[in-house]
């Protein structure tokens, strides 16, 4: 992806030269919604999102508090997209990891009680 200069003299205009991301999110365990789009360089994580149209896709989805981040590394809004970034859109957590895991070891100890 480069930039094409007219001054070659075969007649094609200048290219100005793109970024191609592809933007994630999963609105609910199991689904994933991820679309690629070109952007040109110099655009935002904010810019990749608003191009996918996921926002309109789930209107639920509130980017202003929602976290961001490129290959499970956490960025902001405004930071600037590098060619093939990997855009994910986290959802919140609906329970604290810890206290789900205890949950499933409860559930386990007393599975096993009862087989015994």
């Amino acid at each position: 992806m480069g930039r094409v200069d007219a001054a070659f003299g075969d007649g094609a205009a200048a290219v100005a030269p793109r970024l191609s991301v592809t933007v994630a999110y999963s609105p609910h365990a199991g689904a994933v919604d991820e679309i690629a789009v070109s952007l040109p360089f110099g655009a935002s994580f904010a810019d990749a999102v608003q191009a996918s149209g996921l926002l309109q896709r789930h209107p639920g989805l509130d980017l202003a508090n929602a976290a961001v981040g490129v290959w499970g590394d956490l960025r902001g809004l405004q930071d600037l997209l590098r060619d093939a970034d990997r855009v994910e859109v986290y959802r919140p957590l609906v329970v604290d990891p810890k206290e789900a895991r205890r949950r499933r070891q409860q559930i386990q100890r007393e599975a096993v009680k009862r087989a015994r």
